[in-house]
């Protein structure tokens, strides 16, 4: 027969549930199995099985175990040990030697397991009517053994907190590296000044007949660039900007140069950078407390030596990102108190990808006017180019002079001599030619 490939409850697994009820051997004497067999059966299945044998089930059942902890909560410490990699003893033995090789998921899990006073004064009380610990189940000797380790609570912590450590700094530190870079760069950016400088101009112009001048402007007011447009729509007041930059003031066209990381600032929340921070320096206290009662840790001693120098580093960069920010907070006019990174650099980010965004535009549009104009300068390969004079044809005018000389009259005239045929020429320029019908002669060849 094909085997059915569910997961099996062990015999303490049933007591108290529905299956602690169920008579499958019952069912199994009324129904005929070989059917089932015939139909159900592998290819390389040989003879069938014999009913008999199946019937012995509760025969060939492992002795049931003792268990006296929560069928519950050994249900799922069975599966959590499982995920562990390790034997009880061995996890039990590496949180007693604060063996770094348990993985941060499994700690936190093994932390719900924890036994309560009522359980270990259960299982204190089996050991101590000496009866054999190998009747408890799996989970019941894990919790045992488990419970027996001095300061449980506090070794699973730190050594949560020892293998969270590397990688929170690793988290925190680049995130303080940006807020210090945009804050920094942004204040002492002469060429982001000198910008702001031409925009307060054109506001306070475009105000001054309703409104007096402005001495500064809400940084959010940098958005309205992009939404005040020409009277005939065609551009914004951004683009006139960008434009007036790039003729009147060249060194400022790549301003947003001098500003860096302003849009990794704008992800980071500072409050909660802070926050992290304190939770690390009281997990350091922590194992510094638990070093002081397990002296003999060379891992407890060893960790506290080479972290703690990055704990004060980090300490001491959030201290200069919180100065960094409060002072080009306030310097921008903002009020660091209801500005959160998250709102104040989102603000330079916007404005710098608008700002190339109007740099590309209108560079397309110098280029598409520039081709334009070529178009108009080059002659048409359709159309010869026109002579000087009162807009004759240049190869319609040859043939009438060519006709006209073989018309001449007898004797002909020498070009050189009176100059007739010059003045026909000439009286031709200055009179087009037109046959009494009004139409056009038509053109002939010599031959």
């Amino acid at each position: 027969m094909p085997l059915l490939n569910w997961q099996a409850l062990k015999p303490n697994q049933v007591t108290g549930t529905v299956f602690n009820e169920l008579d499958d051997e019952q069912i199994l004497e009324e129904l005929n199995m070989e059917i089932f067999e015939e139909q159900f059966k592998t290819r390389a299945q040989g003879n069938p099985a014999d009913l008999a044998k199946v019937k012995k089930k509760a025969v060939q059942k492992a002795p049931s175990k003792i268990s006296l902890i929560d069928a519950n909560k050994a249900k799922n410490l069975a599966i959590t040990l499982r995920k562990g990699g390790k034997s009880p003893s061995d996890i039990c033995s590496a949180i007693e030697t604060y063996d770094q090789s348990l993985s941060i998921d499994f700690l936190e899990l093994l932390e719900h397991f924890i036994p309560s006073d009522y359980e270990m004064k259960l299982l204190a009380n089996y050991e101590k009517e000496g009866r054999p610990l190998d009747e408890l189940t799996n989970e019941d000797q894990f919790i045992l053994h488990f419970g027996k380790i001095p300061r449980l609570n506090q070794r699973i912590n730190t050594l949560t907190f020892m293998g969270n450590f590397p990688d929170t700094v690793k988290r925190l530190q680049p995130q303080l590296n940006s807020i210090i870079s945009a804050s920094m760069s942004i204040k002492s950016s002469a060429k982001l000044k000198k910008i702001l400088e031409i925009v307060l101009a054109f506001g306070n112009y475009m105000n001054s007949s309703k409104r007096g001048a402005a001495y500064g402007f809400r940084l959010q007011s940098l958005d309205l660039l992009l939404e005040t447009k020409s009277t005939d729509r065609t551009q914004t007041l951004l683009h006139f900007i960008t434009s007036i930059i790039q003729e009147k003031y060249p060194d400022l066209v790549n301003f947003y140069t001098d500003l860096h990381f302003v849009d990794k600032a704008a992800l980071v929340s500072l409050d909660g950078i802070l926050q992290d921070i304190r939770t690390l320096e009281r997990g350091m206290e922590m194992t510094k407390k638990e070093f002081l009662v397990q002296d003999d840790s060379v891992v407890l001693k060893e960790f506290i030596k080479v972290n703690s120098e990055h704990l004060d580093s980090l300490i001491k960069d959030s201290k200069t990102a919180q100065e960094a920010y409060l002072s080009v907070v306030e310097y921008f006019g903002e009020n660091p108190k209801t500005t959160q990174p998250s709102m104040f650099f989102p603000i330079f980010g916007r404005f710098i990808k608008a700002y190339k965004t109007a740099q590309e535009e209108l560079e397309q549009k110098k280029k598409m006017e520039s081709e334009s104009q070529e178009v108009k300068e080059s002659p048409s390969p359709n159309k010869a180019a026109s002579p000087k004079g009162p807009g004759m044809p240049k190869m319609p005018q040859m043939d009438l002079i060519a006709e006209l000389k073989k018309k001449q009259l007898k004797p002909p005239v020498r070009e050189g001599k009176d100059g007739a045929l010059e003045d026909i020429i000439t009286d031709l320029r200055n009179t087009p030619y037109r046959r009494t019908d009004g139409r056009r002669p038509a053109q002939r060849q010599e031959t």
